[in-house]
C-alpha cells in the first residue's frame, strides 16, 4: 500500500496538543498536526445544557469525515459512546493514572476541607461523589483548560478544585497535586486517562499505521466502562462512575450511579476472567442495564 502523510487533527488546548504530538511522535510515517476549534472550546456555560462532552469531539469527527484530517486524537472520556457509522476508535494508547486529583491551596487534604467550603467544579461526578461524603460543601461551576482552573483557584474563586492526575502529569505539572484521590473514594469518570485515535473506517493505510500503537489492557478496560455508560446513556447529565483493571490475567469491574445531590447511590463490581473485547462489552451493558432498572425513577436521566 503506498504510503501518504496523515494529517492528524486536535483541539488547541495544551492538553489536547500534547495528546497529539505524543501519538505523532509514536508513528513511524511523515504526519502533521492540524489544530481544529470545537464547540466545547468556545461555550462559557455549563456543557449538559449545550450537549454535553460531544461538544468536544463534534467538528474533529466532521473533519474526519469531509477528509481535511486522517487522525483524531481524543481524550476518550469526552468521546459518546455512540459515534458515526463511517469512523471507528482505531487504537488506544496505554492509560495514564485514572484518579482524580485533588488541588487546594488552603488544604492538605481532602478530608480536612472545612464545613462549608466552596468547590470548584464543572463535573457533576465529581460534585455529586463529595455531596455523599460531604453534603455541607458548596460547589461553584468551574470550566476552562488546566492554567484557567488553576488560575481562578489562586485568584481565590474557590478553596478547591479536581482535575484528573493523567492530564496533570502528562503536562509535567503534578507538583500542584495536593492529593491523588484513591479510586474507592472518588471512582473516576469512564475511561478518563486514556487517549483514542479515531480514524475513517475505510482508511486501511490509516489503520494499519496506528494499529501498533494500540494498548490492548487498556483498550478492554475503557471498552467495558463506555459500554456501562452506553447502557446508562451517559453524557454529562448524569453522574456515572467506572474503573476497570487487569489484574491476574482477568478484568475487575467496579460501577457507579450517584444522584446529582449524592443523596443515593448504585454501585456493581464484577470480575471477567478470559476477558475480550465481546465478553467485556456485554459485561458492561449488562451491568448498566442492571442499575438502570434498580434505579428506576430515583435516578434523574439523560434527557
Amino acid at each position: 500500500m503506498m504510503q501518504r502523510k496523515l494529517i492528524i487533527g486536535t483541539r488547541g488546548s495544551p492538553l489536547a496538543l500534547y495528546q497529539a504530538n505524543l501519538v505523532q511522535s509514536l508513528l513511524s510515517f511523515e504526519t502533521d498536526i492540524k489544530i481544529l476549534k470545537t464547540s466545547g472550546d468556545t461555550i462559557k456555560g455549563d456543557l449538559k445544557e449545550f450537549g454535553g462532552k460531544g461538544l468536544f469531539t463534534k467538528e474533529l469527527e466532521e473533519a474526519l469525515m469531509d477528509g481535511r484530517i486522517d487522525l483524531a486524537v481524543h481524550s476518550m472520556k469526552d468521546v459518546p459512546t455512540v459515534g458515526q457509522d463511517s469512523l471507528m476508535i482505531g487504537a488506544v494508547l496505554e492509560r495514564e493514572d485514572p484518579r482524580d486529583a485533588f488541588i487546594s491551596h488552603k488544604v492538605e487534604r481532602l478530608a480536612d476541607l472545612p464545613e462549608g467550603a466552596v468547590v470548584g467544579s464543572a463535573s457533576i461526578r465529581r460534585r455529586a461523589q463529595l455531596s455523599a461524603m460531604r453534603p455541607d460543601v458548596k460547589f461553584t461551576l468551574l470550566r476552562g483548560n488546566v492554567g484557567t482552573r488553576l488560575g481562578k483557584l489562586i485568584n481565590g474563586e474557590c478553596d478547591a478544585t479536581f482535575l484528573a492526575c493523567a492530564g496533570l502529569k502528562r503536562l509535567g505539572q503534578d507538583e500542584v497535586i495536593t492529593e491523588a484521590i484513591e479510586t474507592d473514594v472518588m471512582l473516576p469518570a469512564p475511561a478518563q486517562g486514556a487517549i483514542g485515535i479515531e480514524i475513517r473506517k475505510d482508511d486501511d493505510f490509516a489503520q494499519d499505521a496506528i494499529a501498533p500503537l494500540n494498548h490492548g489492557d487498556t483498550d478492554l478496560a475503557i471498552t467495558v466502562e463506555r459500554a456501562f455508560l452506553r447502557a446508562l446513556d451517559g453524557s454529562c447529565r448524569t453522574p456515572i462512575a467506572a474503573l476497570a483493571e487487569i489484574m491476574d490475567g482477568g478484568l475487575n469491574f467496579r460501577g457507579e450511579v450517584i444522584a446529582k445531590d449524592g443523596s443515593i447511590r448504585f454501585s456493581r463490581t464484577e470480575r471477567l476472567d478470559l476477558p475480550s473485547k465481546e465478553k467485556a462489552r456485554e459485561m458492561g451493558l449488562r451491568l448498566g442495564q442492571d442499575i438502570r432498572e434498580e434505579a428506576g425513577e430515583r435516578i434523574i436521566w439523560d434527557e
